[in-house]
């Protein structure tokens, strides 16, 4: 695919990042890409490679090689090269739902793969993808495209993140009559309200509903399942049911202080955030700030980063971050061979925001956090640190992280984010639906499938899963609906 040498002859050239010092002033996404012609000269760096790893979404070593969705990759490279846009876009389309958000999101297993980057820089898959859909979307491509035929059959999906959103979206195209009930007041779920506006503007997600509406698809807001709205109406009301409500219980950390005022989840800090900032620019005061103040963050993950811009943005005094793990390598080990998911330092938007601020990487590894130190009136004031080592357990074998006596630290802490996880859905949508659970929490079903223990009850995304990608979420989506598509009409023509 592509120009046969194109490989050779271009260099990978990506979308530029407005300077640090400047995107931290707004919530902005902050990247400009590329004009056409540069664009197309990134498709032609496609090579032709005879085995394209980076559509294969094989799992090596644990981790995912390549896209989980199976994108064509290489087709739409190559049509991206020779501007055959439309086709490109339908061929995407083809794979993937929301290429509006993946092309924004997506941490790219598929550039991880590519061939171009065992000796030399991957193909700017991603960039492809973006120059994609939003090339659609401003010539009327991607333009409301209501089904021809309905059927009688409706149903209903819990939850409207990225797999509720694909497996409604499916379902709507096959022409069933399909109904999303989302339990926050704005659409989108893990999108709306659990990525930052820096990473995703929500007018990409509202543009996408209002295609999605024009297309039929009904959203109710406002709608917590087995609270305010009752199961035995969704089960009397609808032929069949998906629940996909994310693994939204956090994981916590038990030490000493926990209690304290001025510690809270990541994700009702990032939430606040957005809220505030979509409800009034942040003028109403109605989010967790971080202005003045020291940070810290738990955890070294995407949402630990979504942490460290946003306070960037707040304005705080400092900020560091902690990282159980030892700080990974800079180039691939010997152990961690293409085309596996490489396990190399990366430093991300909102570290980069912090080293320009305050002059050194947030990050600190192989530390967790003791003992928090609380003030007269109950508000944390500081953390007592403690380093971490690597030791092999002498029962089980297995290789875990232990405290290094001695090696306790005072740091100032006024403001704590705990990004450390989750683990699992939560358990009133579970307990009301009367649906299993496995030991992982995680809704219960046979391997590969989607269906619960309760009749015409099916599950997806992270609620089944676990916690995950949005890729992944949406492959879920994807292939719940050809299950509830066969359920429901005895065969299934979904893709």
């Amino acid at each position: 695919m592509g120009k046969p040498t194109g490989f050779l002859e271009y260099e990978r050239t990506a979308s530029e990042a407005t300077a640090p010092l400047e995107r931290i002033k707004n919530f902005n996404e902050f990247h400009t890409f590329l004009g056409e012609e540069e664009q197309r000269m990134q498709g032609a760096r496609c090579m032709d490679c005879g085995v394209p790893f980076c559509q294969s979404g094989m799992m090596i070593g644990g981790m995912v090689s390549g896209c989980p969705l199976n994108n064509l990759c290489p087709e739409w490279n190559d049509l991206v090269y020779t501007g055959t846009w439309d086709q490109a876009y339908n061929r995407l389309k083809k794979t993937n739902s929301f290429p509006e958000f993946t092309s924004r999101v997506c941490p790219a297993p598929c550039e991880a793969a590519c061939t171009c980057g065992l000796n030399g820089d991957p193909v700017c898959i991603k960039e492809n993808e973006h120059a994609i859909i939003e090339r659609a979307y401003a010539t009327g491509k991607a333009a409301p495209r209501p089904p021809k035929v309905r059927t009688e059959k409706r149903i209903a999906v819990v939850g409207s993140g990225p797999s509720g959103l694909a497996a409604a979206d499916q379902l709507n195209r096959r022409g069933h009559n399909v109904t999303v009930f989302e339990r926050e007041d704005r659409v989108g779920g893990l999108l709306m309200y659990g990525i930052p506006n820096m990473k995703l503007e929500k007018q990409i997600i509202d543009r996408k509903i209002d295609v999605m509406k024009a297309e039929g698809v009904t959203f109710v807001t406002g709608a917590d399942i087995g609270n305010n709205y009752k199961v035995s109406r969704l089960k009397r009301e609808f032929d069949s049911v998906i629940l996909a409500c994310g693994a939204s219980n956090p994981r916590d950390i038990q030490v000493p202080g926990r209690d304290a005022e001025g510690i809270y989840f990541a994700v009702d800090f990032l939430k606040a955030t957005t809220k505030s900032l979509l409800n009034s620019g942040l003028e109403d005061g109605n989010f967790i700030s971080a202005k003045d103040k020291h940070v810290i963050v738990i955890g070294g993950g995407d949402t630990g980063n979504d942490c460290v811009g946003t306070s960037i943005r707040h304005g705080c005094a400092s900020i560091t971050q902690l990282e159980m793990m030892p700080k990974p390598p800079v180039t691939r080990a010997q152990n961690n061979t293409w085309p596996e998911w490489p396990k190399i330092l990366k430093t991300d938007y909102g570290q980069e925001e912090a080293i320009a601020v305050f002059g050194s990487d947030p990050r600190v590894y192989q530390t967790t956090v003791k003992e928090f130190v609380k003030n007269e009136s109950g508000q944390v004031c500081k953390a007592i640190l403690i380093s971490l080592v690597s030791q092999k357990d002498p029962e089980s074998g297995r290789m875990s992280m232990v405290p290094v006596e001695g090696s306790e630290r005072e740091v100032p802490a006024d403001l704590v984010l705990i990004a450390a996880g989750f683990l699992g859905s939560q358990a009133y949508v579970a307990d009301a639906f009367g649906v299993e659970l496995n030991a992982r929490t995680n809704v219960a079903t046979e391997p590969g499938h989607y269906a619960t223990n309760v009749e015409k009850v099916f599950v997806a995304g992270d609620m089944h899963r676990g916690q995950s990608l949005v890729v992944w979420a949406i492959h879920e989506g994807r292939e719940v609906a050809k299950e509830v598509d066969q359920f429901l009409m005895g065969y299934t023509n979904l893709a």
